[in-house]
């Protein structure tokens, strides 16, 4: 069992401190130019502070606006009880860079705070990290009341129409580069992206290539796209900590945790407009030109309130997704409680997966499913699950779901193999457990056992 022998090495800091402060940071400023000043500023200190060996920037109670700000190896960014850390959203502090996003390299801004390659860092303190998503994010209609639709308009009259109602963007190089939806995986595409420069909305916190990283205590609220990003990371702590995202937040993800080795969430609250913890190993063929599992993650003792999952892994999880103890949690008023999701084309393996201890409340769907039928919505036009070799398929195993008591969903479980190949979905086990469900199982699949 993981738990027995699981370990996170947890970075520690000398007693080193500086405030931003006194490197002439300005508070309760609002505008970009005041940004720039901060953002260089807050780099200048932990520039400084990881220089010397290592300690703590803190950032004081009060509303510091900036610009994008790069953690360090050995620096610890504190925000005091009070502190909101409020980023920008200009063209000029944002260049479009090569990243990854939702499992493959692709355009998209810097991020509003990044690391890469880092080593011993840490975001800690009871104050606010604000991305100012509202200001990148597209909204569908479906999703607001008649006045805050109306509200919307009144900011910006791009809209697309669909099936489902609206899709308002906040700018016309959104509204644009939605329909163009131009992709690329090399700098020659930048200049031509540029002209749909808010498509490329960021992830707020993107960790890279890091570790023995800390976030602790803070809350993570209003991002671009997903909220937390870490990515190819060894060493993760994440604890008590919050993250907020309005339900409508479009792509409005917790923390997505890719491709990481010894990861513990714990103690920590989600409300996002997407998946709230959600688990994943890239995507497609180009994932899987090179191993990286996403293994060994401990997950407890967490509360999910709204929200697209509870607990999710994939779409994204080609290069394999392994050996995860998740127990102790509740999801409250989520579409789906626990979602395991996959599709022909992304290949790799989901299996030792514990699920165990969980309380439901009011979920809208499934209270727990596993698909390999799962594909985004049709503006994601550079989706691709046709099968090209047996690498292309996708298989979850070992599996055991146990002690969840659901009050309220609509369906309990749900599992759905790839059509034709049963043995895609096989070795789950679901015991112990209470749903109060509206309609009748859906149960394919190769020894599947619920007891």
């Amino acid at each position: 069992m993981l738990k027995e022998n699981f370990k996170v090495a947890v970075p520690e800091f000398p007693d080193r401190k500086t405030s931003i402060t006194a490197y002439g940071a300005v508070k309760n400023v609002y505008d970009d130019d005041t940004g720039r000043i901060n953002a260089r500023v807050i780099n200048e200190a932990i520039k400084s502070m990881s220089s010397q060996g290592g300690g703590t920037v803190v950032i004081p109670q009060g509303v510091w606006m900036t610009s994008p700000i790069r953690l360090l190896s050995g620096v610890r960014l504190y925000l005091e009880r009070g502190a909101v850390l409020k980023f920008t959203k200009n063209k000029k502090d944002y260049p479009l860079v090569i990243t990854n996003y939702e499992g493959q390299e692709c355009i998209r801004t810097v991020s509003p705070i990044s690391a890469d390659g880092a080593e011993n860092i840490a975001i800690s303190g009871y104050g606010v990290i604000d991305g100012s998503g509202d200001l990148w994010r597209p909204v569908k209609q479906f999703k607001l009341t008649e006045r805050q639709w109306d509200a919307l308009l009144k900011k910006s009259d791009y809209v697309i129409e669909t099936k489902e109602g609206g899709i308002w963007f906040p700018s016309e190089s959104a509204y644009l580069g939605n329909k163009a939806n131009i992709q690329g995986k090399t700098h020659d595409i930048l200049p031509q992206a540029a002209d749909y420069y808010d498509f490329y909305r960021p992830v707020m916190v993107e960790i890279k290539n890091c570790s023995n990283v800390l976030l602790e205590q803070a809350t993570f609220m209003n991002s671009p796209a997903w909220n937390i990003h870490p990515i190819f990371c060894k060493n993760l702590t994440v604890r008590d900590i919050t993250v907020s995202n309005p339900y409508y937040a479009q792509n409005g993800d917790g923390i997505d945790v890719e491709s990481c080795h010894n990861v513990e969430i714990y103690n920590s609250t989600f409300e996002t407009g997407d998946d709230a913890i959600c688990i994943k190993s890239g995507k497609n063929a180009e994932a899987r030109t090179f191993e990286d599992p996403c293994e060994n993650l401990y997950i407890h003792d967490c509360i999910v309130n709204e929200g697209h999952g509870g607990f999710v892994i994939g779409s994204e999880m080609s290069r394999d997704v392994k050996n995860i103890l998740v127990e102790n949690c509740t999801f409250a008023g989520t579409d789906v409680g626990i979602r395991i999701k996959s599709a022909m084309g992304r290949g790799g393996v989901v299996e030792d997966i514990t699920i165990r201890n969980i309380n439901m409340i009011d979920i809208k769907n499934e209270a727990v499913i596993l698909t390999m039928g799962y594909v985004l919505n049709l503006l994601d036009k550079n989706e691709t699950i046709a099968q090209v070799d047996e690498s292309d398929v996708p298989y979850f195993k070992n599996i055991l779901i146990e002690q969840i008591e659901c009050n309220g969903c609509d369906t309990a479980v749900k599992i759905e193999p790839i059509s034709g190949r049963e043995n895609t979905i096989s070795d789950i086990t679901i015991k112990d457990s209470v749903f109060a469900a509206n309609k009748e199982n859906v149960i394919n699949g190769e020894n599947i056992v619920i007891i």
